[in-house]
Order: structure tokens, then C-alpha cells, then sequence
């Protein structure tokens, strides 16, 4: 018999009502795509990481100057 646990007690899945059957397919699926959308922002957060240093060497190989506090160097 399939169980499902919720708040720490399990219930048997044929047990259920055809309402919770539905509402248990949607909660299943729900968590699946947010496990996708983990992965996903996973990926980008894993882009962002390698442009910003991808970036960050460019700057100090082109010998771009940081600024001070907001204000290019050469304004002071």
C-alpha cells in the first residue's frame, strides 16, 4: 500500500478520497517542479559565479581602475 507522510504521520494513499487523490497529485507535482526550479536556479547560480569571475579577470587584464567609494578615480 503507498504511504504519504504528512507532519510527521503517514497515511495509506488508498485510503484517500477522490478529492484527496487530486489534491495529492498536486501536491506532488508542485514539489516536483519546485525541485526543478532548484536545480535550475542551481545552473544559474553557477553561471552568475563564472561570469562575475570571468568578468573580474577581463577588468585587471584591460588595467581598469576601481573606483573609490562610487567616484572614478580621476574625479578626485
Amino acid at each position: 500500500m503507498p504511504k504519504i507522510k504528512l507532519d510527521d504521520l503517514e497515511y495509506n494513499t488508498e485510503d484517500l478520497s477522490e478529492r484527496g487523490v487530486s489534491l495529492l497529485k498536486s501536491l506532488q507535482f508542485v514539489e516536483m517542479r519546485l525541485r526543478e526550479i532548484e536545480h535550475e536556479l542551481a545552473v544559474h547560480k553557477t553561471a552568475k559565479n563564472t561570469y562575475t569571475q570571468s568578468l573580474i579577470k577581463e577588468i585587471r587584464a584591460s588595467g581598469v581602475e576601481p573606483t573609490v567609494e562610487g567616484v572614478a578615480a580621476e574625479d578626485q
